[in-house]
């Protein structure tokens, strides 16, 4: 006998019951140890394990609670969740010289790594999203191709930009000056009126030893950061930054400062709208004021006699 005789007689009788024709003897055996499952334990002789408790004995291999998935959720996801912050989107694109450290920028902003060989873009999008003050973000990455070969699909990226990064490389001069004889151009003829950030990148290459010999080798030197706000200052720039991807030194303010200029921009277009609005609808409301409020009018602004008819 075992530990459930009693419980087992007596769903014994309670299933048998049921069958009414040709009882069979499996069935009434099977239904007999359902019920049998469902019985209350003793929770005095059998402990029930924990969710956390490890499956194996071995000393470091805890797993977590199920329930510790829920609260181990970053903000953005639970206010996603929760539908409380919809989320603004910002499409950021890159320009500028070949091999300037624009691929380079994107990765160690969105993966905090670093590519370790260079390979030509021709055309590339990344998605991250951020926080700017406590609201979620939803950045666009476009790296653009640097080289003249693929000109023609940089402008697949203008159309929908909301800002722009204008790199340069602080120890290659040439690409420096080419903000102003090819990117600017380009940028003004295909999307005017975007918001630009110039970038200085490499950074970290700007005391090089290696780098400042090969530069003076050139009768060349790295571009300095005064040089680079005065140029920002003339494009009428947005922000003026200078970073390292290698290092992550002022990465992550460079991007900031991108969304702020895209809000700004995008704040800046709605008071216009709203001012335009304003002015195709003021005419039209006072040419319906009656004769009574134009003398009114008039007589605020000294213009006629305050006496009535």
């Amino acid at each position: 006998m075992f530990k459930f005789q009693k419980e087992v007689a007596h769903i014994f009788q309670r299933v048998g019951s049921r069958i009414a024709v040709s009882p069979d003897l499996s069935v009434l055996l099977h239904l007999a140890l359902l019920e049998l499952a469902m019985l209350p334990q003793d929770v005095r002789s059998h402990k029930t394990a924990r969710v956390s408790e490890p499956f194996c004995e071995t000393e470091g291999s805890q797993v977590p609670a199920r329930r510790q998935k829920n609260r181990d959720f970053p903000a953005i996801a639970r206010r996603r969740r929760s539908g409380s912050a919809p989320e603004r989107r910002v499409n950021c694109v890159l320009v500028g010289d070949g091999a300037v450290g624009k691929s380079s920028l994107i990765v160690s902003y969105t993966t905090n790594g670093y590519p370790s060989e260079y390979v030509p873009t021709a055309f590339d999008n990344f998605t991250v999203v951020v926080v700017v003050d406590g609201k979620p973000v939803r950045l666009q990455l476009c790296d653009t191709a640097g080289q003249d070969e693929l000109e023609l699909l940089r402008p697949l990226c203008y159309r929908n930009a909301d800002v722009f990064l204008l790199c340069y490389s602080v120890v290659r001069p040439c690409s420096f000056t080419n903000l102003t004889d090819k990117w600017l151009p380009e940028i003004l003829q295909h999307c005017p009126g975007a918001p630009l950030v110039l970038v200085g990148t490499q950074l970290d290459l700007r005391e090089d030893v290696q780098v400042l010999i090969q530069l003076a080798q050139k009768q060349q030197r790295p571009v300095s950061t005064e040089e680079g706000q005065r140029l920002a200052q003339e494009l009428g720039a947005a922000a003026f930054a200078e970073c390292s991807a290698l290092t992550q030194k002022n990465l992550k303010d460079t991007f900031d400062s991108a969304i702020l200029a895209s809000f700004q921009q995008a704040e800046s277009v709605t008071v216009q709208q709203q001012r335009m609005t304003l002015l195709r609808k003021t005419p039209d409301k006072i040419k319906n004021l009656s004769e009574t409020w134009w003398r009114k009018i008039g007589c605020l602004v000294g213009e006629q006699s305050c006496q009535t008819k």
